[in-house]
């Protein structure tokens, strides 16, 4: 079972080559790999055409879900891998998901690898396990991690809406990829979500076993160039309800999994907050107008 993997960077050089040198090195199969390079990045392309890995390009920054979508189409396997340009994969992340996939009767899910990070926890329900191996590529530590995360305990988590995460191409192409909209990207993974719901899927699944290790989206972070477009309200004039209430209520984020979810109805414990996301959506809908 293969993969296409597919990457947006914008000028993150460093931190790209660290990223595929993982995929390289820690992935059980040889999978396809598509970078799509935001900008006239020549070191990233010099890199990619040495390694013979295939790039999509834009000279200006056209965003990630335009990259991302211009990518796909080079894809060639029926697994679509969404992945960050500052991660650091783990030996054997890919087939835990492979294990996923083959135990699954149809296509209708989506499953993530488990972040590792150097950003502290701040939520009660944690998406990610917090281990400093380094807060950049400067202070990295490759040998403390790979020492130590399959000793991180961990769990299965509900509502997977985050990178890295595998769909079958058929539903990727169903729902259009990414809703180009949103970019440069702040609001795209639970859009791409609220598409797979309506399609049908209630499988959102954190794979424990398969980890990466993730610097915390640098190229946003740190890039004063990028604007930063508001993906919160984009969500919420789209869909009508907010992407903490979707979060939160459709796909239980954070909760252990046990199950696969279930239709999302009202109930006493969420009809104020349904309330007050129709209200932000009146307003925001009629300033839009």
């Amino acid at each position: 079972m293969l993969f296409s993997i597919i990457i947006p960077t914008y000028n993150n050089y460093s931190y790209l080559r660290m990223t595929l040198e993982s995929i390289l090195k820690n992935s059980e199969f040889k999978h396809q790999i598509i970078i799509h390079i935001n900008g006239k990045d020549f070191e990233t392309k010099k890199y990619l055409e040495e390694k013979g890995i295939q790039y999509t390009f834009s000279t200006t920054n056209i965003g990630l879900c335009k990259g991302v979508n211009k990518a796909s189409k080079l894809s060639v396997n029926d697994y679509i891998v969404y992945a960050h340009d500052d991660m650091y994969f783990l030996p054997n992340w890919d087939s835990y998901l492979c294990d996923e996939i083959k135990n699954h009767k149809n296509n209708l899910f989506f499953f993530s690898s488990i972040q590792i990070g150097p950003l502290p926890i701040k939520d009660d329900k944690p998406n990610h396990i917090f281990f400093n191996a380094g807060e950049n590529i400067n202070n990295f530590n490759e040998k403390n991690l790979l020492a130590n995360y399959n000793n991180l305990d961990f769990h299965n988590l509900q509502g997977s809406h985050w990178a890295p995460h595998v769909i079958h191409r058929d539903l990727w192409e169903r729902v259009g990829g990414f809703s180009e909209e949103f970019d440069p990207g702040f609001g795209s993974d639970p859009d791409l979500n609220m598409k797979l719901w309506n399609e049908g899927v209630r499988l959102f699944k954190g794979i424990s076993l398969s980890r990466t290790y993730h610097f915390g989206s640098l190229t946003t972070r740190k890039k004063k160039d990028i604007l930063k477009n508001n993906g919160k309200k984009t969500f919420l004039i789209k869909w009508g309800i907010t992407i903490d209430f979707f979060t939160k209520y459709y796909l239980k984020r954070g909760d252990i999994f046990n199950s696969q979810l279930e239709d999302f109805t009202l109930s006493y414990k969420n009809i104020f907050p349904f309330f007050i996301c129709r209200l932000k959506y009146f307003f925001f809908k009629k300033l839009s107008n």
